[in-house]
């Protein structure tokens, strides 16, 4: 599928960034998406530290980066001095996108208090993204936002809600299935509803009965109908990025709101490269039968 291109989050496989490099390309991947390296989040690097750490090891290894995996977002609504910290990371990360000509920044759109009604932060969440999209425009750098769970944009409504809003070329949507399914969604109704947003496809799988994340193609996810919705049909074009959650890794916990153990029960391979494998090679049999499919 010529306008198809597969990413994926290689922390997923090690914190070493040489040994990140060493399996995505050995599995015939050309992109990454940088979250971390080397054990160190991306959004606590500078440009500089990019330029000179990461960037020729890149260029050696001949990987390019499909998007930076930052935090942005990723805090609690209320927290003023936090989000203030994310607006200088937020120019950082821009800077790090000139680096590695790189075109997306994933984000996300605020914790909301437990035991509060998220409809209640719409302004004040809405406010707050416009002066992160503020920073991507001046940098023509694409935000996209992760549907992740306990954030205000954790179900399709206020997705589409902050969408609309910002009504950004700077600002679009990540469709993540797994998400969506441990948040009670139909992946089906939130792909209508949002598809018009999406500029970038995370590949992960989940069911419902324990919120368990799944190879992909083996949960409720309904990946192989939608994309085959998505490429056959509506012409996406752009990133898959593998997110298999199917080993317990180094950053897993400082990524989800719940312990890791309530994410993924057991491990389902003996390592990250492994269930990295795994997970590409399901996803290279579902893009093959939607290839041949009529």
């Amino acid at each position: 599928m010529e306008h198809i291109l597969i990413s994926g989050f290689a922390d997923e496989i090690s914190p070493d960034f040489d040994e990140q490099l060493r399996v995505v390309t050995s599995l015939g991947m050309e992109y990454i998406s940088l979250r971390t390296a080397d054990g160190k989040g991306i959004a606590d690097y500078t440009a500089e530290e990019v330029e000179e750490k990461l960037l020729p090891r890149l260029r050696e290894a001949n990987v390019k980066v499909s998007s930076l995996g930052s935090p942005i977002g990723k805090i609690n609504v209320d927290d003023e001095e936090a989000f203030e910290k994310q607006l200088v990371q937020m120019e950082e990360l821009c800077k790090i996108c000139k680096v590695l000509d790189c075109k997306y920044i994933r984000m996300f759109s605020f914790f909301i208090p437990e035991g509060k009604n998220a409809d209640d932060y719409k302004e004040i969440v809405i406010e707050k993204l416009k002066k992160f999209d503020a920073i991507a425009a001046k940098y023509n750098v694409v935000m996209i936002h992760e549907n992740e769970k306990a954030i205000y944009g954790d179900i399709k409504e206020r997705c589409k809600i902050i969408l609309d809003a910002l009504g950004s070329p700077h600002f679009k949507s990540v469709f993540d299935f797994a998400n969506f399914v441990q948040c009670g969604e139909d992946t089906m109704e939130c792909w209508e509803l949002l598809r018009d947003h999406v500029a970038y496809i995370h590949i992960k799988d989940a069911v419902t009965t324990d919120k368990e994340n799944v190879l992909c193609g083996t949960g409720e996810g309904k990946i192989a109908e939608i994309l085959k919705r998505a490429i056959k049909e509506e012409g996406y074009q752009g990133f898959l990025t593998l997110e298999p959650h199917l080993v317990l890794f180094d950053a897993l916990q400082s990524l989800e709101t719940e312990n890791a153990e309530n994410i993924i029960k057991e491990n389902k391979a003996k390592d990250g490269a492994e269930g990295y494998s795994m997970q590409y090679h399901a996803l290279i049999d579902i893009l093959d039968s939607i290839e041949k499919s009529n």
